[in-house]
């Protein structure tokens, strides 16, 4: 089993994104869990989200504390919170940030595992007009997964991912494009040591 957190601030969409990312995990044909730690949610508090991906059926139902990979939405929350508690010693965390790799380790104080930065918050401005990182660091998910042994094809996670946002945003068709854009971008440029 994988089991990846994800971290962020209201607002910022990691409750959306771990969704988004377990229904296409979903249609692959693997066991996926996806769901959001509940609390006094508010725009810009901290937040966290959670998926699981098996080959068998998954039977266990609470938050994850020993993830494979921590997503972080918010590269500020590394200032005062440490988001790789629990992370495992071959596990990776993907930061949304213009730093490297390199450079983000050592801020961390990160002696083990893998290090991924993505710029999200750049390609989603580009992208879609907005500082929403959520879709960009599923792309960049997609893009570190496979270190795990889960191969996903990007174009299989964007073709699901296009599917749900045409219910929800068939009005929109910029919208739409403007984040697939955003998922094949961070697929791309994802960096890591």
């Amino acid at each position: 089993m994988i089991e990846i957190r994800w971290h962020g601030r209201g607002g910022q969409g990691a409750k959306t994104a771990a969704l988004l990312f377990a229904e296409a995990v979903l249609a692959t044909g693997k066991y996926v869990q996806g769901f959001p730690e509940y609390g006094p949610e508010r725009m810009g508090a901290p937040v966290m989200s959670f998926n699981r991906i098996d080959d068998k059926p998954i039977t266990l139902h609470c938050g994850v504390t020993a993830p494979d990979i921590v997503v972080v939405l918010d590269a500020t929350l590394l200032d005062s919170h440490d988001l790789t508690q629990g992370l495992t010693r071959d596990g990776a965390i993907i930061i949304n940030t213009d730093a490297t790799p390199a450079e983000m380790r050592r801020k961390i104080g990160l002696d083990f595992g893998r290090v991924y930065t993505v710029d999200a918050t750049t390609i989603s401005r580009e992208s879609i007009g907005l500082e929403k990182p959520n879709t960009p660091m599923m792309g960049a998910l997609v893009n570190v997964i496979g270190s795990l042994g889960l191969a996903l094809d990007i174009h299989d996670v964007v073709a699901d991912t296009e599917e749900k946002l045409k219910k929800k945003f068939a009005h929109k068709p910029g919208v739409i494009e403007g984040n697939l854009n955003c998922l094949r971008r961070a697929y791309a440029e994802t960096r890591g040591e």
